[in-house]
Formats: structure tokens, sequence, C-alpha cells
């Protein structure tokens, strides 16, 4: 079965055995029928520098910004530090919001999803990425969150999750996603 729909995922953890790297990769195996999540690494892609945006954006930008554009929808899986967003998720917010008038971000449909250690998931993190999507002109998925909480006890020692509740949760939030991309495709 083809896709009708096809989503970019990226980790806001550089981290190879990171929770939310895991949770991508779940995200992935689980996406609903219709749908097909393609992984970007961001490891290669630099501090955004506005003296190097003017000489031309560096290949792994060019080949993020490449992926957004292409795909119907972005799914970002991030982590909370210290109370909010990683600078490797905002990073990538920030160079796909470049330029302002042709940014790969505008009019894209997103995703937020998260895993963390802590009570409260990634809810603080999420919802300062939420800010930034103001000025991207992108579209959040409102509801419902997934914000995995006590992420240690939800995977693996392989990085699989091994808690049902949660991916039941996981399965409804992509299917909400997936409901939510179609509404802004064609």
């Amino acid at each position: 079965m083809t896709s009708d729909i096809r989503i970019l995922g990226f980790a806001g953890s550089l981290r190879r055995a990171s929770y939310n790297r895991a949770l991508l990769r779940e995200a992935q195996a689980r996406a609903p029928a219709g749908m097909s999540i393609e992984v970007f690494d961001l490891i290669d892609v630099p501090l955004y520098n506005g003296d190097v945006e003017a000489q031309g954006d560096p290949p792994a930008v060019a080949a993020l910004k490449s992926a957004i554009r292409a795909a119907d929808g972005v799914l970002m899986v991030t982590p909370e530090y210290n109370h909010g967003v990683p600078a490797v998720t905002k990073n990538a917010v920030d160079w796909a919001s470049r330029p302002p008038n042709d940014a790969a971000l505008s009019g894209k449909p997103v995703g937020i999803i998260g895993a963390s250690p802590g009570m409260t998931g990634t809810a603080r993190g999420q919802s300062q990425l939420r800010q930034a999507f103001e000025f991207t002109n992108s579209y959040c998925l409102p509801q419902p969150e997934l914000l995995v909480f006590r992420a240690h006890e939800k995977f693996d020692a392989e990085g699989r999750l091994s808690d049902e509740a949660t991916g039941r949760y996981l399965v409804r939030y992509l299917e909400a996603f997936a409901a939510w991309v179609r509404r802004f495709k064609g």
C-alpha cells in the first residue's frame, strides 16, 4: 500500500540511545495505514548563524529544508532540558524558518511528541515550541498531546517501547496527526 501522506520526523536529541529517538522509531513502526514517516537526523545541522546563512545554506541545512518541503507534515520528537525546548530542536526550527518569506515550515502542519524521565514529560518544552510556530506560520496539532513521562520505565534496554498504554496513546496521536495533516494537504 502506498502512503497518501508523507511525514518527516526528527528527534531533538543527538544521543543515539535517547528516549526521543526511540519514540520516533516507535512512531515510524506504528504509523497508521496511509502514513509513512521518514526520519531525518539533525546531527550534522550546525548552529544557526546569520553569517553562515548569508553564504548559503550548509548541505545539512539544505537537506533539512528540502525534506521538510517534500513532506506533507513534520513530526518533532523533542526532549525537555531545564524546563524548556532543547537547543537541537529549536535550532532545526530556526533554520527551517529562514528566510521568513520562503520558509520551509511556512504553512506546514506539525506535530510534537516527546519523552522524558521527569514527571511532566516534555510539557514545558512542547509549550515553548508551540510559540515558535506562530512566527513560522506552521499549524501545530492542538490535541491530543503525547507527553511520555518516566520514560526510563516505558522503554526496555534495547530502546523498544514496553509500556502498552503509552503504545496505545502513541497510535491515537498518530491517527489524529494523520487526520490533521490531511486537512492541509492538497
